[in-house]
C-alpha cells in the first residue's frame, strides 16, 4: 500500500519500521525540530531522525489548516494515512483525503483513557489491563470507531516506560494486520466508560506519605520516568523511579529498614531513585554511603 505516517516520539517509531518494511511510505509527517539541551538547538525528532535513515521523505509543517498543506498532502495519492502520537489535530480534509482514510493507533482500549497520556493514567488509576488500540479517525479526540483492539496485563511492578515499550511493539505488529484486512469496518466507541486521560502535571509529582502505600506506588510507577514522582530527602529533592509494595507500619515517611517507607497504610519499598545531579541508580548501590534521615517529606 501507499502510505502516508504520521507520529513525533519514541512510542511511534516501531510502527514506523514496521510499516516501511512491508509497505511504500510514500511521505513522513512529524513535529518541526524542537530547541532542546543545554545548547538549545533544534533537535529534530526521534520518528524525523528514523524516516531519515530509512532514507524517507520527511515533512515537518507547524499546521495542517491551510490550502496549500492539504493539497500537497492529497497529492501522495495514498491509500491511508496511520497516525501515532502526531501531536496536530488532523482537519476533515485530511481525514478524507487518503483511499482509506486515517488510522490511529491508541495506547488505551478505548473509550477508556482517550486523549494525551493514557500509559501513566492507566497505572494510576491501577487498572488491572491495557491495550492498544486501531481507530478510524473522526472528528473529535478519538472518538472515532475501533478496527481491532490488542490487550495486555499490566504488570506489579510495571512502569510507564516499560509498559511504553510493549504497548509501541504491540501497536507496531496490529497496524500490519490491519493493514491486510483493508477495507476495515470499525465499531462505534460506546459512550459508556469513556475516561480521559488528561496530561500529567507536574503538580502531581510530589509524594503525600500520607496516602495509602497502593496509590504512592502507583504515583511512583504512573510518573516514571518523566515528570518523576519525588520527595524531600534531607533537603534534597530526589525522584523515586521504581517501587514495590511491601508490609510495614510506621508513621507517613517514616524509614522502616533499607528503603522501605511507611505510608498512611503499608509500606512501599523504592528499588530505584534518582538523585539531583545524579543517574538513575537501583536503591541497594544508592544506600552505599548515603545514609537516608528517619523520616523522608
Amino acid at each position: 500500500m501507499r502510505v502516508i505516517f504520521m507520529g513525533t516520539p519514541e512510542f511511534s517509531v516501531p510502527a514506523l519500521q514496521a510499516i516501511a518494511a512491508e509497505h511504500t511510505v510514500v511521505a513522513v509527517y512529524s513535529q518541526p525540530p524542537r530547541a532542546a539541551g543545554r545548547g538549545q538547538k533544534a533537535r529534530p525528532s526521534a520518528v524525523h531522525r528514523q524516516a531519515e535513515e530509512l532514507g524517507l521523505t520527511v515533512r515537518t509543517p507547524l499546521k495542517l489548516r491551510d490550502e496549500a498543506a492539504i493539497r500537497e498532502f492529497r497529492e501522495l495519492d495514498a491509500d491511508v494515512a496511520v497516525v501515532v502520537a502526531y501531536g496536530l489535530i488532523l482537519p476533515q480534509d485530511i481525514l478524507d483525503a487518503p483511499r482509506y482514510g486515517c488510522l490511529n493507533i491508541h495506547a488505551s482500549l478505548l473509550p477508556r483513557w482517550r486523549g494525551a497520556a493514557p500509559i501513566h493514567r492507566a497505572i494510576l488509576a491501577g487498572d488491572a489491563e491495557t491495550g492498544v488500540a486501531i481507530m478510524q479517525m473522526a472528528a473529535g479526540l478519538d472518538t472515532g470507531p475501533v478496527i481491532t483492539q490488542s490487550r495486555t496485563e499490566i504488570g506489579a511492578e510495571e512502569t510507564t516506560v516499560d509498559l511504553h515499550d510493549r504497548l509501541s511493539q504491540m501497536g507496531a505488529q496490529l497496524i500490519l494486520s490491519t493493514l491486510e484486512s483493508l477495507p476495515a469496518t470499525g465499531t462505534p466507541q460506546s459512550e459508556g466508560g469513556v475516561l480521559y486521560a488528561e496530561k500529567i502535571e507536574k503538580s502531581e509529582a510530589r509524594i503525600d506519605w500520607a496516602r495509602s502505600a497502593t496509590e504512592v506506588d502507583r504515583q511512583i510507577r504512573a510518573l516514571s520516568p518523566f515528570p518523576g514522582a519525588w520527595c524531600d530527602i534531607a533537603g534534597e529533592r530526589v525522584k523515586l523511579l521504581r517501587s514495590r509494595l511491601r508490609d510495614g507500619v510506621g508513621e507517613p515517611g517514616q524509614v522502616l529498614d533499607g528503603f522501605r517507607v511507611a505510608c498512611g497504610t503499608g509500606a512501599v519499598e523504592i528499588t530505584q531513585a534518582q538523585r539531583a545531579g545524579k543517574k538513575p541508580m537501583n536503591a541497594q548501590d544508592l544506600l552505599r554511603g548515603w545514609i537516608l534521615p528517619s523520616r523522608l517529606s
